[in-house]
């Protein structure tokens, strides 16, 4: 099996085919000498360890950028490796580069298979034998919707680099009565005269929850490329020398840096369950704002401090609901002490009273 890796585009990040970063570079281009211990030296080291933890950090964002996975694309080509990324644009740019076609063309990508599996589907974070699959832009089509009810029952999410797609559709919705031509995993381009293209997966909910019911408004989708041949992967994802998988994990973080993580079991079922939450509330997915959700419900001890600690954030724009909030703050908490209590599951008789919950809410 051919293999290939992507082009050196810039000086400023290295990938597998230029100079890979290392944390010694700089031990091994240094000067050092010995001194005599002063109080100056004693200075330096409180300041050492003051700056132990950002350090830390600077060197777990090193090592992710060491990190060399497999990938192909999803309707068939050679097998190509990728490295030197630490967020998701970053990783697209890298896969287009190593594929020569435009970033623009990568609706999203899977983990460990070619299907559009959205359980499989890339998020926040991935295993250091991952197995990329890039999905790109395929065939274009124009639909007429009428809208029957107040929920079109779809469950939207979005690439991390401004494309929203469907990523669940509801049982028995209008959307679901029109499955040969409405399908999981389609990119919405535009609703009426209305590009979606760059806003958020919960505005582009919104626009479908405007609509009037009764009213006919046309969907233009972009379908995943299918057509092609399959290769399947011989091997995972491939580590640097010094970057032992076990149970490690390359995790994406909201500040655009990455960083090699033990595997946190307790934090991947509360973003299971918040994001159970966030289609029940918002009609979409998102396990990067679930995790953040889950991140800022550490060293809270009630729901009032969870809430404010929400509105504090950049996530505070979304103004969810207290309701939300409390049932929110309900899952984490038996996530955190143990109870497995389950979030209730999304009902059709529900939809209506959700799509209330949702104008209110934007």
């Amino acid at each position: 099996m051919p293999f290939f890796s992507s082009k050196k585009k810039s000086q400023k990040k290295s990938g597998i085919s230029g100079i890979i970063p290392s944390t010694t570079t700089a031990a091994a281009t240094g000067v050092s000498s010995v001194t005599p211990k002063s109080t100056k030296d004693t200075h330096n080291s409180n300041n050492s360890r003051g700056n132990s933890t950002k350090s830390t950090k600077v060197e777990k964002s090193q090592e992710a950028t060491k990190l060399v996975f497999h990938c192909q694309l999803a309707h068939g080509s050679p097998t190509g490796l990728v490295s030197g990324f630490s967020n998701i644009k970053e990783l697209y740019q890298k896969i287009a580069d190593c594929f020569e076609i435009p970033a623009s063309t990568i609706l999203f990508c899977t983990l460990n298979t070619h299907k559009i599996d959205m359980t499989k589907l890339l998020g926040g974070q991935i295993n250091l034998e991952d197995f990329i699959f890039a999905h790109v832009k395929g065939q274009a089509k124009e639909i007429d919707v009428v809208k029957s009810q107040a929920a079109i029952g779809l469950t939207i999410t979005d690439n991390g680099a401004g494309y929203p797609f469907i990523k669940r559709i509801v049982e028995g919705s209008t959307a679901d009565r029109m499955k040969a031509l409405i399908k999981i995993g389609d990119h919405i381009e535009r609703i009426n005269d209305k590009s979606v293209v760059g806003i958020r997966h919960f505005e582009v909910a919104q626009v479908l929850k405007s609509i009037p019911i009764g009213s006919t408004f046309k969907l233009r989708l972009v379908e995943p490329n299918s057509f092609g041949f399959q290769i399947e992967p011989a091997k995972r994802g491939r580590k640097s020398d010094n970057v032992k998988s076990g149970t490690k994990t390359l995790r994406f973080k909201a500040d655009g840096q990455a960083s090699v993580e033990e595997v946190d079991d307790v934090m991947l079922k509360a973003i299971d369950r918040i994001n159970t939450l966030l289609e029940k509330y918002m009609n979409i997915n998102d396990s990067d704002l679930a995790q953040q959700i889950w991140e800022l419900s550490e060293n809270k001890k009630n729901p009032s401090d969870f809430a404010t600690a929400i509105d504090e954030s950049e996530i505070g724009s979304f103004n969810f609901t207290d309701e939300f909030i409390f049932d929110l703050w309900a899952a984490i908490d038996d996530i955190k002490v143990g109870r497995l209590r389950g979030v209730p599951e999304l009902k059709e008789e529900d939809e209506e009273q959700e799509a209330d919950v949702q104008n209110e809410r934007l």
